[in-house]
């Protein structure tokens, strides 16, 4: 064991990506959707899926598997590291007999029909991969890779984000403080309510998301099942590719029981392709999750002010060095530390969107090494959800320094006083409160002085001075209170 923990050390320390290297505790959850055994995985998956449901539609004339024979089957699928090992072989230098493809996706037929090749179902070893095209597998591969990670991983941490940022707002629904516009002093709001600005976001951009289903084909070499038809004309291929890509939607697994839990993401047929499917619902997905990752940059940015207004605190964590020069430092580090990889997420998933959906005429293989970086951009994704949870896990709202603070800014109350001069027959109520407020200091004082020169009723008068800065905070409470974050 110690052995095999020092050799996994020594593979980070020399990993030239920090996803499998520093990071690789954050990130090594995504190694069983995006890893090159995870890979080899669904590819397998996707061609005995294939395999057996050929055995289920008569027409096709190929024989009925035995139960013992499905599951066997079914156990293929769960592959060992051996068992890649194996596949990888065959790949790039050949493995026993097999000479070497210099093909991944032809690696995998060639090690199912070894597997196969001394049991029952040596008689169907020529139907494995029958009339495919290697993007017939890949396009469905890489759609359920996505779509299990989705599903099982990155919503969920997604979820645990949303879920501590709805905590604070709903914690600090009621907390004034002074808002910020253009970084000057603004009108009122709630603490809780500006938390809540973000989850209302993340809620709007997971419900675009979870509209999106993830496109897959199984259609031959051009997308016109040419080598199926023309083997078996009286089949409606179309009609069982269809029913094929449902077949990979079975038993899938959503791991969110909270307010994700309706969130379900699933393969769809598409009818209309070229060799390859167009990639345009991965866009999709990529594009969403950006949106999202944007969405927690603009709070991780918010947070860091606020850190550094002191208006949050941040715990010290005993035997944490937060400057090799400062001693006294605690640096908002979990949350810049988020920010910088959401921004390399997204300059990925940016790319991702805006390559995937070109490919030359019927078809070109420049996807085929961008795909493989699928992982790495949910993995800076991963490790900044991570951060921001630490991160929050570190900090308390200072409420009552908050509340100094917006007690020494009276001014915000001016608009309040001119718009309630505005209907009390008051000339000019906007130019007279700028001649009073802009550019100057002042104080509650200056508003009661103000008050008192009036030619107002006194219950105009009594409503002015009841106005200060703390209680001048609109509908923010009850924005939080009303607030339903369930998706």
């Amino acid at each position: 064991m110690a052995q095999k923990n020092n050799a996994r050390i020594q593979m980070g320390i020399r990993s030239v990506s920090p996803i499998d290297g520093r990071y690789e505790k954050k990130t090594e959850i995504l190694a069983d959707y995006f890893s090159e055994m995870a890979l080899i995985k669904y590819r397998i998956t996707t061609e005995i899926i294939y395999l057996k449901y050929l055995s289920s539609n008569a027409g096709v004339g190929l024989r009925k598997f035995t139960g013992a024979e499905i599951k066997m089957l079914d156990e293929l699928c769960d592959i060992s590291v051996e068992d890649a090992e194996i596949v990888k072989q065959i790949e790039t230098k050949g493995y026993n007999d097999i000479p070497a493809t210099n093909h991944d996706v032809k690696a995998v037929e060639y090690f199912i029909k070894l597997k196969l090749s001394n049991t029952s179902l040596i008689d169907v070893l020529e139907m494995v991969h029958f009339s495919l095209t290697s993007e017939d597998i890949n396009n469905i591969s890489m759609g359920m890779m996505i779509r299990d990670a989705l599903n099982e991983v990155i919503m969920p941490h997604i979820e645990d984000v949303y879920t501590a940022i709805y905590t604070i707002a709903e914690s600090y629904a009621a907390s004034p403080m002074l808002a910020r516009t253009h970084g000057q002093p603004a009108s009122p709001v709630t603490f809780g309510k500006e938390m809540l600005v973000f989850v209302a976001r993340i809620k709007e951009e997971i419900d675009a998301l979870s509209h999106v289903t993830i496109l897959a084909k199984l259609n031959g070499a051009t997308g016109g099942f040419n080598a199926h038809n023309v083997v078996f004309p009286d089949i409606d291929w179309i009609s069982f590719s269809k029913g094929l890509i449902e077949e990979f939607n079975k038993n899938i697994n959503v791991t969110s029981k909270g307010y994700f839990k309706n969130i379900q993401f699933k393969l769809r047929y598409n009818p209309v392709t070229t060799q390859i499917e167009s990639h345009d619902s991965f866009a999709r997905i990529f594009d969403g999750v950006k949106r999202i990752n944007t969405i927690m940059i603009d709070y991780c940015q918010d947070i860091w002010r606020y850190i550094s207004d002191g208006w949050i605190k941040q715990k010290a964590v005993k035997g944490e060095i937060g400057s090799s020069a400062m001693p006294h430092k605690v640096n908002p580090i979990d949350f810049e530390n988020a920010e910088g990889n959401l921004g390399i997420a997204n300059a990925l998933f940016g790319f991702f969107a805006n390559k995937l959906q070109i490919s030359r005429l019927q078809r070109d293989l420049t996807d085929s090494t961008v795909q493989r970086n699928i992982g790495v951009a949910f993995g800076h994704s991963i490790i900044s959800y991570s951060s921001i949870l630490k991160g929050m896990n570190k900090i308390s709202v200072d409420t009552e320094k908050i509340l100094e603070y917006l007690k020494n800014t009276p001014e915000v109350i001016a608009e309040a006083y001119q718009n309630v001069l505005r209907f009390s027959g008051v000339e000019k109520p906007y130019e007279l409160l700028k001649d009073v407020t802009r550019g100057k200091k002042v104080t509650i004082a200056d508003f009661t002085q103000l008050v008192d020169k009036l030619t107002v009723s006194d219950e105009i008068k009594k409503k002015l001075y009841a106005i200060l800065p703390e209680n001048y905070i609109g509908l923010s409470e009850r924005i939080v209170k009303e607030f339903d974050p369930q998706l």
